[in-house]
């Protein structure tokens, strides 16, 4: 079974940094694209970036600039560096997997990591 692990949530105050990170239990071979979404209180969950098979990303407009989405060499692992967070950045942040469509299931999920930014 696919997992997913993820780590680097926390505290911290406007205008700082956290780094996230998520490791698949899987090959890259096997992978389509990684991500991480977001999720506040009574709202729906979003994309925040996305990187891709062959290594380019994607960002929801409120995180570009500030933030930037990498991998490890494996390809396996994703971090996001979060720079000049705001309240508004406050949510549970959740690594994805996209996987070959071969595969079921194929959309995999972390169990999520609380980010809060205080004013």
């Amino acid at each position: 079974q696919v997992r997913l692990v993820e780590s680097g949530g926390g505290l911290v105050q406007a205008g700082g940094s956290l780094r996230l990170s998520c490791t698949a239990s899987v090959r890259m071979l096997i992978i389509r694209s990684m991500g991480w979404y977001r999720q506040a209180p009574g709202k729906q969950r979003e994309l925040v970036a996305i990187i891709t098979r062959s290594g380019s990303g994607d960002y929801a407009e409120s995180a570009k600039g500030r933030f930037t989405i990498s991998r490890d060499n494996a390809g396996n692992t994703i971090y996001l560096q979060m720079n000049s967070l705001k309240p508004e950045d406050t949510a549970v942040y959740y690594c994805n997997a996209n996987l070959l469509s071969t595969l079921s299931p194929n959309n995999i999920w972390g169990q999520g990591t609380q980010v809060t930014v205080s004013s």
